[in-house]
């Protein structure tokens, strides 16, 4: 064998075999995690993985750095071919030319994609060391990492530009005339002779194929390793609805030592496997309420703290290295990770929305909040005062629970108790039976709901809090109390049709209880009230003659994609003007409610109500339209705190509708 291709075939083992080695080793820390299957519906998953880890569905949200991304993460899946041609020269003295006329193509497309490839990368280093957006400002190691990674991709396409570009000086036009950038490059090496040609063309090769097993071998060290793990993540990315936490088991609790997850070791292989998929994009954290209004909280830092955290502690777990006091004296929570960050999540799906990999934020801060809870008995002093209600009045304000109907008094509407044999049952919620101005959106949900002939009922006192302040708040334990509480009511009346008035009531009844035996049809009263506007069922008869924009809830909007139902009902009544706010749909601001922040102080930076509110009278609407109790209560505080309450309403779509059908 000549000695090219033995000392190749000599590093090309060991690059790999150093690789494999690094990967297991990665793969072992997986194991200190909690399993959880994420292995079915395969097909489901590869549908996922074409739209958004080979479509880069999530990336191309940002028009630059999208089409940046989607030019490199292309080009490396083009360029394999290229790889693909320096390994079997290094092995065998030819490449993919052999296989004939067909090469040229594909030779057209690694030209193309290489200086797509190196245009991103300039762009890449622009954003990151000129334009500096806040989201790139990291930490100087990360900072360093980054570089390197863009430097070593940028030289690996400049290599694989020469070694092509000799290989056209050398006399083999036959496969590369479609290679419109070796060609350029060629011109400037043309002057030399057919020896140093070749000693050119030896130089690159090894040049490139060496950067190729560097980079390779580098990544496992790197926050770049998502290059490697994101298309898994993507694949085992959660095929729940968007809205349904997972439910611990508390049957079987004699061997426990602890609920929740207080270090690595108690979270599961996927959530670990989500620290090492993290691009530290800050996606997420630039989208964070709560990081925006001044909080602790970043998304992106709690995912680093865990990876952190797993390749410190790991080995140890699994005996591949001595014991440490330093590194067993510290934990996930506490040590890498504040109460205060965990508690300033109002858990709006924002961040797993924006994520391009599809991390999964929100179910890893209630983990760590339920050990909080469940195990150590720790929370936000005013947490005490809504789980005592819960427990003994079954909604978080102190009402009594013998009251909880008594909103409904002359609208003629009849409990379960008194008429079972209804259609659907209206679920009022917390707020609607006891909130003095939710109680208004409820009255005119019965009334359009009666105008259209539907029919239903209510649970009057016999219905109780679906649980979502309880579970969002890591009471896990007194959330399943609730949740099997009314199950057993839901039976005793052969519940099967629920209207809710509130997005958490709609989001837990919907994607929740299934967890729990409980499995209805569960509507929003907003795509109810639609339909029955489509059917005919509802009649408009009255112009309102004023501009609106609408907020969407986060509960109705990035938990269950409800976002055309609103603005549909608006759109159909005449006279509305609808105007959107710059953050709206998916992309639409926390109120800063949710994760139950209703019931807490909000004690550090800005109101996250107020941060919103602000951009909507930043439009100088008549109305403020919410289909949410929270949200309509955090949005009227904001109206009043920026003294626009008597030129700006807070209305829910339910009362705007109303308005309209009566004559």
């Amino acid at each position: 064998m000549p000695i090219k291709n033995l000392t190749f075939l000599i590093i090309f083992a060991l690059s790999i075999s150093a690789f494999i080695y690094n990967a297991r080793r990665l793969y072992l820390y997986l194991k200190i995690g909690k399993p959880e299957n994420r292995f079915d519906k395969p097909i489901e998953r590869l549908k996922r993985v074409l739209s958004i880890a080979f479509g880069q569905k999530k990336l191309l949200r940002e028009f630059v750095a999208g089409w940046m991304h989607f030019f490199i993460f292309w080009g490396f899946v083009i360029l394999l071919t290229a790889i693909t041609d320096a390994i079997l020269e290094g092995l065998f003295n030819f490449n993919l030319s052999i296989i004939g006329r067909p090469y040229r193509y594909i030779s057209f497309f690694q030209d193309l994609m290489g200086t797509l490839v190196v245009i991103s990368v300039l762009i890449a280093l622009y954003r990151r060391y000129i334009q500096k957006p806040k989201r790139l400002q990291v930490e100087k190691s990360s900072k360093i990492d980054a570089t390197v990674i863009l430097i070593l991709i940028f030289l690996i396409m400049l290599t694989m530009f020469g070694t092509y570009a000799t290989k056209i000086n050398l006399g083999d036009l036959e496969h590369y005339e479609l290679r419109f950038a070796s060609k350029e490059i060629a011109k400037f090496t043309d002057r030399f002779g057919f020896d140093t040609q070749n000693y050119l063309h030896e130089i690159f090769w090894w040049l490139h194929i060496l950067l190729v097993f560097g980079f390779l071998n580098y990544l496992p060290f790197s926050k770049h390793l998502h290059i490697i793990t994101s298309i898994p993540n993507v694949y085992f990315s959660s095929l729940k609805p968007k809205g349904r936490l997972n439910p611990i088991n508390f049957e079987n609790i004699e061997n426990v030592e602890r609920f929740g997850a207080l270090d690595v070791e108690d979270l599961t292989w996927k959530q670990l496997f989500d620290g090492y998929t993290c691009t530290e994009c800050g996606r997420c954290t630039s989208a964070c309420p709560a990081n925006l209004t001044g909080k602790p909280l970043s998304p992106r830092e709690i995912i680093i703290s865990i990876r952190k955290r797993t390749m410190e502690k790991a080995p140890i777990l699994l005996n591949l290295k001595p014991q440490s006091d330093e590194i067993n004296g510290k934990t996930l929570v506490y040590n890498y990770i504040t109460e205060d960050e965990l508690w300033a999540c109002t858990t709006c799906m924002a961040c797993v929305q924006e994520c391009p990999v599809m991390i999964e934020h929100v179910q890893t801060i209630v983990d760590m909040r339920r050990y909080l809870v469940l195990t150590e008995s720790k929370f936000p002093s005013e947490l005490s005062i809504t789980f005592r209600n819960l427990e003994n009045n079954f909604t978080p304000w102190a009402f009594s629970h013998s009251t909880r109907g008594d909103w409904a008094q002359g609208l003629d509407i009849k409990t379960l108790a008194e008429d079972p044999n209804v259609e659907y049952l209206l679920w009022v919620g917390c707020a609607g039976s006891y909130d003095a101005r939710y109680k208004k959106v409820a009255i005119a949900v019965a009334k359009l709901l009666k105008l259209a002939n539907v029919s239903f009922g209510i649970l009057g006192n016999e219905e109780r809090c679906t649980g979502d302040p309880a579970r969002r708040a890591g009471n896990e334990y007194l959330a399943q109390m609730l949740i099997q509480e009314n199950i057993k009511t839901f039976s005793k009346y052969n519940v099967r049709k629920i209207i809710t008035i509130c997005p958490h009531c709609f989001n837990t009844l919907k994607n929740e209880y299934p967890d729990f035996g409980g499995n209805y049809e569960v509507y929003h009263h907003v795509e109810f009230l639609e339909r029955l506007l489509i059917e005919g069922r509802l009649k408009l008869v009255k112009p309102i003659e004023k501009k609106i924009t609408y907020h969407d809830s986060c509960y109705l909007g990035r938990y269950n994609d409800i976002y055309d139902a609103p603005r549909d009902i608006l759109a159909s009544i005449k006279g509305v003007k609808l105007e959107e706010m710059k953050r709206s749909r998916d992309r639409g601001l926390c109120c800063g409610a949710g994760g139950a922040r209703m019931f807490m102080e909000e004690k550090i930076g800005e109101r996250i109500n107020i941060e919103r509110t602000k951009e909507a009278l930043s439009l100088n609407p008549d109305v403020i339209a919410s289909a949410c109790p929270f949200c309509m209560t955090m949005l009227t505080d904001g109206v009043k705190a920026e003294d626009a309450i008597d030129r700006v309403e807070v209305k829910d779509i339910a009362e705007i509708l109303l308005e309209a059908v009566e004559a």
